[in-house]
């Protein structure tokens, strides 16, 4: 598999179609047990596709991790993609990845354990044909799980290194037919479908939590925030403390960034979900560098154009930060990272036909 790199990836269970450049760097960095986070490689699979590429900030702030047969169920995965933000940016994004799976899991774990301790049959809590959590219950834990890793931050890295910085999530559990997504910020989840003329539709899964959107602005400002945009980027509204010009936060919900929670920002996931039909090509996670420079129909028609499945996400991102230089040849490029979940057994390109992989 080549040399190790720094960590920043994670793939928990099944091996999957990963394209990186062994030693690059600034591309793909896998995570070696050494480096504080798990990486196993058993099988192989042909539904996941994921890349990531550093930056010219400065140390990549991206993390991502893929878990196959989470939770110990073999139709069950779990994809994350966690974007860090401020100086301690890159600490928060890794040690959320390394460690809201399995807390996640562990909540799941425990609830099954009482339910069947009690010898109920939980209408409310399980699938009554399949026996898989429900969304009702899924979104339960999704908000145990959130919450209990915001907590831990604040414990280990915001009390040692003090309160700089933090991390956006999106995430996604593909449990059968149900897809279900918990969202803090802005990264974004995106499904290709078809059309009944085969043509590719984006539909956004996630919501962007950003101080633009009325409710959120509403929550911090009663909170006692302040949401307006600094002189210097006119076009970006963020979050203010009640008194000082910082930090200036771009998203309103956020894990970290303790010193705004008081006013208003919230750690609390958006959860939806959506039953997976015939039409549902694939998903696509990614941190914002990518969405910032590709639209969604833009990136779902990149990841259908791929020659292969397992070069779906490297292509992505490939793209976005070609078009990042173009659209903003002054500004630093943004750290990029994709995950790409495919739904089906066959690919299709643009006009819905069949083809090789």
């Amino acid at each position: 598999m080549g040399n190790f790199c720094s960590c920043q990836v994670s793939i928990i269970g099944k091996v999957h179609d990963v394209e990186y450049d062994e030693c690059d760097q600034k591309d793909i960095d896998f995570t070696s047990e050494n480096g504080g986070s798990q990486v196993m490689f058993k099988g192989s699979s042909k539904s996941i596709s994921m890349y990531c590429k550093k930056g010219t900030k400065g140390i990549n702030q991206d993390a991502i991790t893929v878990w196959e047969d989470f939770g110990g169920e073999k139709d069950t995965i779990f994809c994350g993609v966690f974007d860090g933000h401020g100086p301690l940016g890159h600490k928060f994004a890794q040690c959320i990845r390394d460690n809201l799976p399995s807390k996640l899991s562990t909540t799941i774990k425990m609830s099954q354990q009482n339910v069947d301790g009690a010898n109920a049959t939980n209408k409310n809590t399980y699938d009554e044909d399949k026996q898989h959590l429900s969304c009702t219950s899924w979104e339960k834990h999704l908000f145990s799980s959130f919450n209990e890793m915001d907590e831990d931050l604040a414990k280990n890295i915001a009390k040692t290194d003090g309160f700089c910085g933090g991390s956006v999530a999106v995430t996604l559990i593909k449990q059968g037919d149900q897809l279900i997504i918990g969202n803090l910020g802005d990264s974004r989840a995106v499904l290709c479908t078809k059309a009944d003329d085969n043509h590719l539709i984006p539909i956004q899964l996630s919501t962007d939590l950003v101080p633009d959107v009325p409710n959120e602005a509403k929550r911090v400002i009663n909170c006692g925030g302040r949401v307006f945009a600094a002189k210097e980027d006119p076009d970006v509204k963020r979050i203010w403390m009640a008194e000082g010009d910082c930090p200036g936060l771009a998203m309103s919900r956020a894990f970290g960034d303790f010193c705004l929670k008081e006013y208003g920002l919230s750690s609390v996931p958006d959860v939806s979900h959506r039953k997976i039909t015939k039409q549902d090509e694939f998903v696509v996670l990614a941190s914002d560098g990518v969405w910032n420079a590709l639209s969604n129909i833009e990136v779902i028609t990149i990841v259908a154009s791929a020659p292969k499945r397992s070069l779906a996400a490297k292509l992505l991102v490939k793209r976005a930060v070609q078009a990042w230089k173009q659209k903003n040849p002054c500004y630093h490029v943004d750290d990029c990272s994709a995950i790409c979940l495919f739904l089906n057994d066959q690919p299709v390109n643009l006009r819905g036909n069949k083809r090789h992989r």
